[in-house]
């Protein structure tokens, strides 16, 4: 009986130190940062954090029709100083749990993001579920200063429009804080991230004007894809480039590209599901990739006439036109990573390693210089189109000149 006293005093004892919230903080004495964005100027760097209003999000009878949300910016010499800096203009303390949205000013990333993303990963306080994106020809503060429709919040929309874009159009990526340090660190690939620019006149994107009407604008747009050489911004690929590199990648889900008829006119084809195969090996001492390409698609559009989709040779010659465009877009982007910003950003060194490890030993100290410029890609894609549509024989045919 005794012993069961001990034992039941014992667990009462350290469930009483085990309860409670010693460190807790009231929602009403926090700030929610849903976005934030890093600049540098000089040798000093500029944190803004865009902070949610619930009082105007929630639409309470007493909101005032104030902006949704509001921004506090503040600098330092380091991104930690500048944080705590924002202390004293904010009347809360800022609670960075809920990013959705991390911006890189185009300024930092030029010089370098390392310093950043140790903070980052370092803080216990910021998850890693929030996506990357660098803003190009702007800084981050001037972008999340831009209002926006739909959704009140402009972070909101970014995260939601990154992640539409990236599922519905091959040219956006979506990266996280762990994928992004990940591939900063790998040995043979070099990191990516989707561009940010804004679309329009900044000065109205600021305003209400820019929300208060059917016509918006002032808009943010993404656009192509920020090269990186380990850290630092090296250069930018185009959006026919940023589709090439979403091929290679393997994460294109849905997207829509276009062929020429052989009288004139286009089709149009939309991808519904594909899967890219990379594979390295090495012979001879000298390294190679295949890359296997396979989409399957549906008839969109058709634009031209004297075209039988009930003919099955007219199915395969579309389908070697649109695995000619595919590949076309593929060729393009390595050709500009090979010759232009010399650096492998498609994980071909890491292929290879998997395919040869002790070969890779001696190739991944000079793998961009030496190997990756001049690295034979065999590339083969693989369409196929599934769905013609609801009609095999476009009215078009049947409409007077």
């Amino acid at each position: 009986m005794i012993r069961k006293t001990a034992i039941l005093m014992l667990i009462l004892i350290v469930a009483s130190l085990l309860a409670g919230c010693w460190n807790r903080k009231e929602l009403n004495e926090l700030g929610i940062a849903v976005a934030a964005g890093v600049d540098k100027e000089g040798d000093r760097y500029q944190l803004t954090l865009q902070v949610v209003d619930p009082g105007q999000v929630t639409a309470q009878k007493g909101a005032s029709g104030g902006a949704p949300a509001t921004l506090y910016t503040s600098e330092g010499d380091t991104i930690f100083e500048a944080a705590r800096r924002i202390t004293q203009i904010s009347p809360r303390k800022i609670y960075l749990s809920h990013l959705r949205l991390y911006l890189i000013g185009e300024s930092l990333a030029k010089q370098g993001i390392g310093q950043m993303l140790d903070l980052l990963s370092r803080d216990h306080e910021v998850r890693t579920d929030f996506y990357l994106v660098v803003t190009k020809g702007t800084s981050a503060l001037e972008t999340l200063k831009i209002m926006t429709p739909l959704e009140p919040v402009p972070a909101n929309k970014l995260f939601s429009s990154l992640e539409t874009s990236e599922e519905n159009w091959s040219p956006s990526l979506t990266v996280t804080l762990d994928e992004l340090i990940n591939d900063m660190t790998s040995e043979g690939k070099h990191p990516v991230l989707t561009g940010l620019q804004i679309a329009g006149d900044p000065k109205i994107g600021q305003t209400k004007k820019n929300t208060a009407n059917i016509y918006t604008p002032t808009q943010l747009q993404y656009s192509g894809l920020a090269v990186f050489k380990k850290d630092k911004l090296i250069g930018w690929l185009d959006e026919k480039e940023s589709r090439g590199y979403h091929h290679i990648h393997g994460g294109v889900k849905s997207s829509v590209v276009f062929v020429t008829c052989p009288e004139g006119g286009k089709v149009v084809v939309e991808f519904i599901r594909g899967k890219t195969n990379v594979k390295g090996k090495v012979a001879q001492g000298q390294p190679r990739i295949a890359i296997q390409a396979e989409i399957e698609g549906n008839i969109g559009a058709v634009g031209c006439k004297k075209l039988d989709l009930t003919d099955t040779a007219t199915i395969a010659e579309l389908e070697k036109r649109v695995e000619a465009k595919m590949i076309e877009f593929m060729e393009m982007t390595i050709e500009k990573a090979q010759t232009e910003y010399k650096i492998d950003i498609f994980g071909f060194g890491e292929a290879v390693r998997r395919a040869s490890p002790k070969a890779w030993k001696t190739m991944k100290t000079n793998w961009d210089e030496e190997y990756f410029t001049h690295l034979p890609v065999d590339i083969r894609a693989d369409f196929i189109i599934r769905r013609i549509g609801t009609i095999s024989d476009s009215f078009l045919n049947q409409t007077k000149e």
